[in-house]
């Protein structure tokens, strides 16, 4: 997903049907992204989907972040 900042792409791992590592190929070389990219992580962990909040001053980011997130689950459950 491209944003105004750059790309934000996804690759998920998955154990059993159960999310077990998520890392990003891609995502934008900026101070607020560095800091939201572990959270975001930490979210999707916990919630085991890609229904995670946006992390504050990097809306943008987390809002492709989920849309990548969501397309690699769809992909998985093709």
């Amino acid at each position: 997903m491209n944003t105004e900042k750059g790309a934000v792409q996804v690759q998920v791992s998955f154990e059993g049907g159960k999310i077990t590592a998520v890392k990003l190929l891609q995502q934008p070389h900026h101070p607020q992204t560095t800091a939201a990219v572990p959270k975001l992580i930490a979210a999707t962990l916990e919630a085991q989907s890609a229904d995670v909040d946006t992390v504050s001053g990097a809306t943008l980011t987390s809002d492709a972040y989920r849309e990548s997130l969501q397309a690699a689950i769809d992909a998985k459950g093709a």
